[in-house]
């Protein structure tokens, strides 16, 4: 038994997990509304494992990390007894799963179930038992990206009969020249500005597998979380060159004239201690003999010439 979700059995997942169960069902109401009102068909499964009413498989690429997130959503129809006992299997890649959780409703809260893991060469197998309706199990299966150029795939087992399987992919932000096999026909924009496509693949049986592939191009190692922040985070304003050009020439055409005029005014002190004007003592000299006279003498003492 899995100690970490025996201790955490019961317990609410994180709001991560609750986000994914939630997310998707406004824009997507018009490919999952027929799923769920869909009733069983009363075809046989495996003896003591419930035929399914939904299966939901979501693949989101380079979410929140640098893999693929696999979601297994899972509703048990009406008439069956609970607690049902289920058997999934994995990837062996993903190390096992991220998240195996159960809802009393259809996009309530999830709480953690216990489950047993079996692991083989190419796959892990969980069985655990739901006392909901509704189950979720999440894995993340590894991505090469070392070059623009991604693929991914994806095998469901078939372990579980269903009434009506539902798939949905999510598109990578900034991804260009995305596919998706099988043809998924429907597309809708999610709530947090990715857009999703998805099909309604109708009934499967057990042991009927569905392989799904994906391609796309991403040059940007970041995943769509991180440029979803760093796109809507606010960015501090930055002047254009031109505007600092004309803010560096203001200031400068400002110093300027505050420079010239205080040279003025100290120049024009200067001039004023050189030049007071002619004092009321100041000596002349008589401009025909040359004797020195008294600023109020307006004839010369010795000559009797005028003076200026």
């Amino acid at each position: 038994m899995n100690d970490t979700y025996a201790r955490n059995a019961g317990r609410p997942v994180g709001l991560r997990a609750v986000l994914v169960a939630n997310m998707l069902a406004a824009a997507l109401a018009f490919t999952l509304l027929p799923s769920f009102a869909a009733g069983p068909s009363g075809r046989s499964a495996p003896e003591g494992i419930p035929r399914l009413a939904n299966l939901q498989i979501e693949i989101w690429p380079e979410y929140d990390r640098p893999a693929a997130l696999v979601i297994l959503r899972g509703e048990i129809p009406a008439e069956t007894a609970l607690p049902a006992a289920l058997s999934v299997r994995i990837p062996a890649s993903s190390g096992g799963p991220s998240a195996v959780a159960s809802s009393a409703e259809e996009g309530g809260n999830l709480l953690t179930l216990k489950y047993k893991r079996d692991d083989a060469k190419d796959f892990i197998t969980l069985k655990f038992e739901t006392p909901h309706r509704f189950f979720h199990v999440e894995l993340y299966e590894p991505i090469d990206t070392r070059t623009p150029e991604r693929n991914f795939a994806y095998l469901w087992r078939g372990d579980l009969a269903t009434d009506r399987l539902s798939v949905i992919v999510q598109e990578p932000f900034a991804a260009s020249d995305f596919s998706v096999v099988p043809k998924l026909d429907n597309s809708a924009r999610g709530q947090d500005g990715l857009q999703y496509r998805s099909a309604d693949m109708g009934a499967f049986e057990a042991k009927e597998e569905l392989p799904i592939k994906l391609r796309y191009t991403k040059a940007d190692s970041r995943t769509s979380t991180e440029m979803l922040k760093s796109r809507s985070a606010p960015s501090a304003p930055v002047a254009s060159l031109d505007s600092n050009t004309d803010l560096y020439l203001g200031l400068f055409g400002a110093a300027a004239a505050v420079a010239l005029g205080a040279a003025a005014i100290v120049l024009w002190w200067r001039k004023r201690r050189e030049f007071p004007g002619a004092p009321s003592g100041r000596a002349r000299f008589c401009p025909k003999c040359g004797s020195p006279s008294g600023s109020q003498d307006r004839f010369c003492s010795k000559c009797g010439a005028r003076l200026a």
